[in-house]
């Protein structure tokens, strides 16, 4: 930026931060986050610095006061390591107590509360009191196997200490957290800088890193810690307070700053209060985590998904920040589809730097109106993707134009076309190399292959090793040695690691062939309906949109594939490659099985995803419309036309609280 440039630059900054400022201490209306609006100083004070003449009295500036890698041994989990529900108010944090109190049917009276660090999961086992393994969390059911890494941290030890009054039972299982504290993590950074090396971006990407490293002795000087969090083994303990107090006496330090508490108030003030303390705590963390303190009552709420019912995370809020859009890109996915990106000057937020924001389609960049050169406000809740929130237009650049639709792929060069009732547009070209590249990752991911990326991908291709997805379930180890990142021992464990997965359920494999409109719960639906692939690629029109959750849309969207000759092929290789494709077993009938629910309006008690999963373990089906065929509509509070459609049709019309007892009767 020259100097004209950073003059006018700094003027529009003052301009937006000074009219903020009268918006909220004048107008007491607050028109941007604090988050935001420190974005926008740290720009200006930047920009002053570079050119000091810039700086004058009335700068705000100058106001006084105030998925497991390859290299590593897997190991299978005793027991899923599973993921958290996560809440962001506290309006979905009491719709949460209530679904507890509800599916469990008895008041929840304690939760304990805890820190959630922002680190890397691990499960350590001891047997005889000695560590014998550590494992990443990996997929859930396969983690790496990082014992040797996991020895040179201090805070872990190597062998437990009797808890007072008890024995140590033959097997113990630790899980927590192993994380950068924050002294660490500025002390390696600074020895990054003196050795003229890149530094870390944030606590948790290098604690992953380091404890990844193949040479252990990097690991040893990176000044890792861990804390626990969950504790198996024949104890005798009833709560996760007495788990807390048996982790402490083996030799553990559990989670900082944890408590046990009774009622929604003294939660949230919890929550609050470690918003306040996060800065000082010592260690990166990014929400508090929720768990039923008592644990049968925990066991029996069981799970949902691969969510356990009895704990939640609830996140800290989305954070915010300022930057300007350098460029709006055009990317290519395996269905053709171009999705816009937007390219941003490098900034800081939640934990990462980021130079990327979702765009989505171009009906969501003509809503946001967003140019190359605008200033645009970012948020990120949770680790998602940043998104673009709003543009401040008022620090809009002379002659920026709008975004102009892409009329070739960025790709390959061929024309792009629009589908009838579709935002999106296409690439026409159906042998497009990146929508090969993205078919093939596509369907690795289906089949749950760890190891396998868009390099190794884009480099199989380009090979001509491969052509297809199901061309992976035929590679051999000397094809691939000798590609770059492949030595003989990684190409030797890449194909094992592939054959290991040629056994797949039909919901997955219909999802692995990447047709379009047909995502995961569609595959499952699907999958259930037909039982096996021959009967889902003879069904017709009728006996698709028969389905529940099938419109014309997606019907029309499998008939076209199945009827491509090149998508035929692709079935019969992967079945001639050896790929075993288990048939879906139909549930013992119910009272309900058939029956098609509709849900309408806001459940209380239940979430969506809660209320489906009921359906479905009943046998019934949960449909997006009410016509004469509907059995049922459940109706929550603020319901839509659906309900009055109903009563229209005489389709009976249940309360949340009659369909849960529907649900307790079969």
């Amino acid at each position: 930026m020259n100097k004209i440039e950073a003059k006018k630059r700094v003027q529009k900054l003052k301009e937006v931060i000074a009219e903020h400022r009268y918006n909220y201490h004048v107008l007491d209306k607050a028109s941007m986050s604090d988050s935001a609006l420190d974005s926008l100083k740290h720009e200006l004070y930047t920009l002053e610095q570079e050119h000091p003449d810039l700086i004058t009295s009335d700068s705000p500036t100058q106001r006084v006061g105030g998925e497991p890698l390859p290299k590593f041994e897997k190991i299978t989990h005793s027991r899923a390591m599973l993921s958290m529900e996560d809440v962001f108010s506290p309006e979905e944090f009491e719709a949460w107590m209530k679904r507890l109190e509800k599916v469990g049917g008895e008041v929840v009276d304690t939760f304990f509360c805890m820190p959630k660090l922002d680190g890397l999961a691990v499960s350590i086992v001891y047997e005889n009191g000695l560590l014998t393994t550590a494992a990443t969390r990996g997929n859930g059911r396969v983690g790496e196997n990082v014992t040797v890494n996991v020895k040179t941290i201090d805070s872990i030890p190597l062998k437990l200490r009797a808890p007072k009054g008890k024995e140590i039972p033959s097997r113990v299982e630790v899980r927590g957290e192993i994380y950068f504290p924050q002294k660490a993590f500025d002390e390696m950074n600074e020895r990054q800088r003196k050795n003229g090396e890149s530094e870390f971006a944030n606590p948790r990407n290098a604690a992953a890193g380091s404890i990844r490293q193949l040479d252990s002795t990097v690991t040893a000087g990176r000044g890792l810690a861990f804390v626990g969090w969950e504790l198996e083994g024949d104890f005798d303990v009833h709560t996760m307070q007495d788990e807390w107090n048996i982790m402490a006496e083996l030799g553990f330090k559990p989670v900082p700053e944890s408590e046990l508490y009774k009622t929604v108030e003294a939660i949230e003030l919890h929550w609050q209060d470690l918003q306040v303390k996060r800065e000082k705590l010592g260690y990166w963390v990014d929400g508090m985590v929720v768990r039923v303190n008592d644990n049968a009552l925990y066991k029996k709420l069981g799970v949902v998904g691969k969510t356990p019912r009895g704990l939640v995370a609830w996140k800290f809020p989305a954070e915010e920040a300022t930057t300007v859009v350098k460029e709006i890109k055009w990317t290519v996915g395996r269905t053709g589809a171009l999705t816009p990106v937007a390219v941003v000057e490098p900034t800081w937020i939640g934990g990462t730097t980021v130079q990327h924001a979702s765009l989505h389609n171009i009906d969501e960049i003509e809503r946001l109106d967003v140019r190359v050169g605008d200033t645009v406000i970012l948020y990120k809740a949770g680790d998602i993707i940043p998104k673009i929130k709003e543009v401040i237009l008022k620090m809009r650049p002379s002659g920026a134009m709008g975004v102009q639709v892409p009329t070739h792929c960025p790709v390959c060069g061929a024309e792009v076309k629009r589908v009838d009732g579709e935002v999106a547009i296409y690439c026409a070209n159906s042998r497009c190399f990146v929508q090969d590249r993205e078919a093939v990752l596509h369907a690795a991911r289906a089949f749950e292959i760890d190891g396998i990326g868009p390099q190794t991908i884009a480099t199989l291709l380009e090979n001509s090793i491969i052509s297809v997805p199901a061309d992976l379930f035929i590679l051999e180890a000397g094809e691939i040695e000798g590609l770059e990142g492949f030595a003989e021992l990684s190409a030797k464990k890449l194909v094992e690691e592939i054959q290991a997965h040629k056994k797949i359920t039909l919901a997955r494999f219909i999802l692995a062939l990447g047709v379009r409109n047909v995502g995961e719960q569609t595959a499952v639906d699907l999958a259930v309906a037909f039982g096996s692939l021959s009967s889902l690629m003879e069904a017709d029109l009728e006996q698709l949109t028969l389905v529940e959750g099938i419109g014309e849309i997606v019907a029309q969207s499998l008939l076209e594939f199945f009827a491509q000759e090149h998508n035929q092929q692709l079935v019969q290789a992967y079945l001639d490659n050896g790929v075993v494709i288990e048939v879906t077993k139909q549930k013992a009938p119910s009272l309900l099985s058939g029956k098609t629910f509709v849900l309408t309006g806001t459940l209380e008690n239940l979430s969506r995803d809660d209320a489906k999963e009921l359906l479905r373990e009943a046998g019934a089906k949960a449909s997006g419309s009410v016509s004469k065929k509907t059995d049922y509509v459940v109706v929550g509070s603020s319901p839509g036309s659906k309900a009055d459609k109903a009563r229209e049709l005489g389709v009976p019309v249940l309360s949340e609280q009659e369909f849960i007892d529907m649900m307790r009767s079969i």
